[in-house]
């Protein structure tokens, strides 16, 4: 298995809009034009194993083979895989570290936007997901958040209803979109599975690194 390095900006999977737009795979597949020759399943063309949205930055985690593939679903399945990003908050609050476990849904009015299960009551569209997610503070409105589900926009959502709407995110009340290739502010770090199995570091984006 092998760690790609996503940018912002950029598609994993070339978009329906775009069919033959530049995206992670294809530039994959020029890399290792083996990887046409493998019959890989539905939806994890060239060995991909998981997505990030096209504004996210960060690392993807590549199988090798067919066994791998279907060891690394298995782990995300089975919730074995620890994902860890960082992401740039547009506001403040008093404390350093919470856990979320609240379920998630489809917004019953918007389509592209999720819901935080505050009440019985509250209105949605289909399921609700279970979800967790842990924040931490690491310095001023930069955090670390650790999931262990995949639901999607789950980061962004849970984090909005914490007080912490990512910059730019204007879909959860994170302000007007940032210039730049991704209107938000998001990195996924890497992934961690069982014994201590883990993707390769990629580099964090200069907002992300409170070092410099």
């Amino acid at each position: 298995m092998i760690t790609l390095e996503k940018p912002a900006g950029l598609h994993v999977f070339a978009p329906h809009a775009d069919p033959d737009g530049d995206c992670l795979a294809r530039r994959l597949r020029a890399a290792q034009p083996w990887r046409d020759e493998v019959a890989w399943p539905d939806g994890f063309s060239c060995g991909i194993a998981h997505r990030l949205d096209g504004p996210t930055s960060g690392a993807v985690w590549v199988a090798d083979d067919l066994d791998e593939l279907a060891r690394m679903r298995g782990w995300f399945a089975e919730g074995r895989l620890v994902k860890t990003y960082r992401f740039e908050a547009r506001g403040d609050v008093p404390w350093s570290r919470h856990v979320v476990e609240r379920p998630i849904a489809h917004d019953r009015a918007r389509v592209a936007r999720m819901v935080v299960q505050r009440g019985a009551d509250t209105p949605h569209r289909g399921r609700w997901f279970e979800a967790h997610t842990e924040v931490e503070r690491i310095a001023g409105r930069l955090w670390q958040a650790r999931i262990t589900t995949g639901v999607t926009h789950q980061i962004r959502v849970h984090a909005a209803f914490l007080g912490l709407a990512l910059l730019g995110d204007r879909l959860y009340g994170g302000g007007p979109p940032l210039d730049g290739p991704a209107p938000f502010r998001l990195h996924h770090v890497g992934l961690v599975g069982p014994d201590g199995v883990t993707t390769a570091p990629v580099p964090l984006p200069a907002w992300a690194d409170p070092i410099g």
